[in-house]
């Protein structure tokens, strides 16, 4: 099984001749960190794509993708109306109208889980709107135009290895109680969104126990809307209070085999 982090919290899985693409999104602005030489309109293989919400930077590619792979997608309500009136074909898209919703395929499976984003808090908001100053507001059309809408993890079952991808990382009480009973071997965790989120994601590694944690959207993606996060403290922190998982970090375009 091959994975790649395409940047933000977009991955490219390569599993029994099957491509899944998960919060697939390479667009970027000249100032991102690293830049993003991937276009949408490249990429010509995939068969499913899942998505965790509605924000831009995990959907705002997708009709692209989707027209040039004709692959299915799977998405909550509120962000397919938006998919559709961006272009995406309505029988591409697949409605994820609850907790637990099953997708089977030939060389595996995947589990929707109803998930929260994380809140935004005011210290984060305030730093962002300092250091994008007046350059923030030219991208308010973007951030109106792609709300959330409902929230969604994706547990993935390939190849015998349970891989649990989260978009967000404001999960509520009650997807955690059930995360905390079923085993992980990869956990793929977000790091953007709050001035605490490296110990926001420290506590989903404590939940889950992964063999592997993933970490991902800390790249400076589209700035001012985004800033690189230092992830140095969850690093210690799960070689600290977590020694049995491995801590495996991925560089923009690089693909791992699992």
């Amino acid at each position: 099984m091959e994975l790649t982090w395409w940047g933000a919290a977009g991955f490219r899985i390569k599993s029994g001749g099957k491509v899944i693409l998960i919060d697939p999104f390479l667009s970027r602005n000249e100032e991102a960190r690293p830049l993003q030489y991937l276009k949408p309109e490249s990429i010509h293989e995939g068969e499913l794509i899942f998505l965790s919400h509605g924000h831009f930077d995990h959907v705002l590619d997708v009709p692209t993708i989707a027209e040039k792979t004709n692959a299915a997608v799977f998405c909550s309500k509120e962000v397919g109306y938006i998919l559709l009136e961006k272009g995406l074909k309505r029988e591409q898209y697949n409605e994820v109208d609850v907790d637990g919703y099953m997708v089977e395929f030939h060389s595996g499976q995947a589990e929707a889980f109803y998930s929260e984003h994380v809140t935004f808090d005011r210290k984060l908001i305030l730093k962002t709107l300092w250091q994008g100053k007046f350059r923030f507001f030219k991208y308010l059309n973007l951030l109106r135009d792609y709300p959330a809408g409902k929230v969604l993890s994706w547990r993935l079952n390939l190849e015998g290895k349970i891989i649990h991808f989260f978009g967000s990382g404001g999960s509520p009480a009650e997807e955690m109680e059930k995360l905390a009973s079923k085993h992980t071997d990869i956990l793929l965790v977000p790091l953007q969104g709050h001035t605490d989120i490296c110990n926001i994601a420290l506590e989903y590694v404590h939940v889950t126990q992964p063999r592997v944690v993933i970490p991902h959207h800390h790249d400076n993606f589209f700035p001012p809307i985004s800033s690189m996060v230092d992830i140095e403290p969850f690093i210690a922190g799960v070689k600290r209070e977590c020694p049995g998982t491995e801590v495996r970090l991925m560089e923009l375009n690089e693909t791992v085999i699992l």
